[in-house]
């Protein structure tokens, strides 16, 4: 079989899809990467064939120009993910076709996709595999983005309602406009719905990397959703960190570990986070303080690192988090459910890019601590770490939530998703987007 797989160019995003393209290709199936040029080599190394586009930097634009609040974040959403939708559209044009893929598997970030859905050209069916959290519009009419929790009563439903009346000026109805007119561009229709909705509704299957425990009640759910369970990324070929053996002498005496790291994006400034839970756990001679700088050098750490912590630029979570206590962290979707599929209960503080929503189902979930803001002090970090390390209740949460990712096979539930769509043949989307089989010719 023939599959084209297409990532956003971040690591977070090209991770998930690179375990896609390596189990695919280990069955047989004939792989062709689309991203840009500066992943080549990853997914190369892996043995996959690779394509580029030209990404430009869009991907990791940061309107620092402008304040945190909508404005920044409209600014940021359009430049990184809808400017580069028409290159994205035409090159996956491109590789249908010169290559006759049989199937698009594509990270929810690629809008390069939606071109096809919407349009009445026939097309190889599509999957959608999200990176982020489940966005689909809320039946408690809370907006998108501001990180609240299912409403608990028609007081806050109503509550809900004025602040996402709010935000679809300030952000979500400006960003469908600006999709629109690319759209438009393209000689296509409007989005039949807004632009987090439609990503999830559009494609044939939208495949959901997490367990219903961890989302909210949409209630009925459209067709085409299906929880696969933790999709596990890669581990980097990197020797372990010189201090491993104090991890593994830690966990023998029973001390406890606490891991922080603010990923691979949202790591600009180590002052958010790492720094100051460093600073926080200094003095507690009976944890052992762990960090990643998420590819970062770690002399990028100002200050001097405590006795009790040891840092990498890259740690192997598959291998690190069982023997982890507490995550702290901004809101990584993956580091996230990595924790969680581990039993791992957390701290998070993140409010940029999805964080606020994650962090909201972290803190709702019971499975950990929601501090809700970008720059937590030190005196909250220790409160809440002292918290989810000595009150069960995190643990447990996590540990149900633990079993619950346990009892899914991602990767078997991706490889079916694909099998499943490719017996369903060429495609054809239309002006609402719901797609019908393609005849075929006797």
């Amino acid at each position: 079989m023939k599959i084209l797989i297409a990532a956003t160019p971040l690591t977070g995003h090209v991770n998930p899809l690179l375990a896609v393209g390596r189990a695919v290709a280990a069955r047989g199936d004939d792989v062709l990467v689309l991203s840009d040029a500066r992943f080549q080599a990853k997914f190369e190394a892996a043995g996959l064939r690779f394509t580029a586009y030209p990404d430009d930097g869009a991907a990791e634009f940061r309107a620092t120009d402008l304040p945190a609040g909508p404005e920044r974040y409209r600014r940021e959403f359009e430049r990184r993910f809808i400017d580069p939708m028409p290159i994205q559209a035409a090159a996956l044009r491109r590789l249908i076709d010169a290559e006759a893929p049989e199937v698009i598997v594509a990270g929810s970030m690629v809008l390069g996709v939606l071109p096809l859905l919407l349009d009445t050209a026939p097309r190889p069916p599509i999957a959608v595999v999200n990176v982020s959290f489940l966005f689909l519009d809320r039946p408690d009419h809370a907006p998108i983005g501001l990180g609240l929790p299912p409403a608990q009563d028609r007081a806050e439903r109503i509550r809900y309602a004025a602040l996402k009346a709010g935000m679809d000026a300030a952000f979500a109805n400006p960003v469908r406009a600006y999709a629109d007119g690319a759209l438009a561009k393209l000689g296509l229709p409007p989005l039949p719905s807004s632009l987090p909705h439609s990503i999830v509704v559009l494609p044939d299957l939208f495949l959901q990397p997490t367990v219903p425990g961890f989302e909210y009640d949409y209630g009925a759910l459209p067709p085409g959703i299906r929880f696969i369970g933790l999709l596990q990324p890669p581990t980097p070929p990197a020797p372990l960190p010189e201090w491993w053996p104090e991890l593994e002498a830690a966990n023998a005496a029973g001390k406890p570990v606490v891991l922080v790291t603010q990923g691979t994006l949202a790591n600009a400034d180590f002052g958010e986070l790492v720094e100051p839970t460093l600073a926080a756990l200094a003095d507690r001679n009976d944890l052992l303080v762990v960090a990643t700088t998420g590819g970062r050098p770690v002399a990028a750490l100002r200050g001097p690192i405590p006795a009790n912590a040891r840092v990498s630029s890259f740690l192997p979570f598959r291998d690190l988090l069982p023997r982890v206590s507490a995550l702290v962290t901004n809101g990584g979707y993956g580091s996230v459910s990595q924790a969680l599929a581990a039993g791992v209960p957390i701290v998070s503080a993140g409010l940029t890019e999805d964080k606020a929503e994650v962090n909201a189902r972290v803190g709702w979930s019971g499975a950990g601590l929601n501090l809700a803001t970008n720059d937590p002090a030190p005196d909250a970090l220790r409160n809440a770490v002292v918290r989810v390390l000595t009150e069960p209740g995190f643990r447990q949460r996590a540990m149900a939530l633990q079993m619950a990712f346990a009892s899914r096979d991602a990767m078997a539930g991706i490889l079916t998703a694909i099998d499943d769509l490719a017996r369903s043949g060429p495609m054809r989307g239309g002006r609402t987007g719901v797609a019908v089989p393609v005849a075929r010719s006797a």
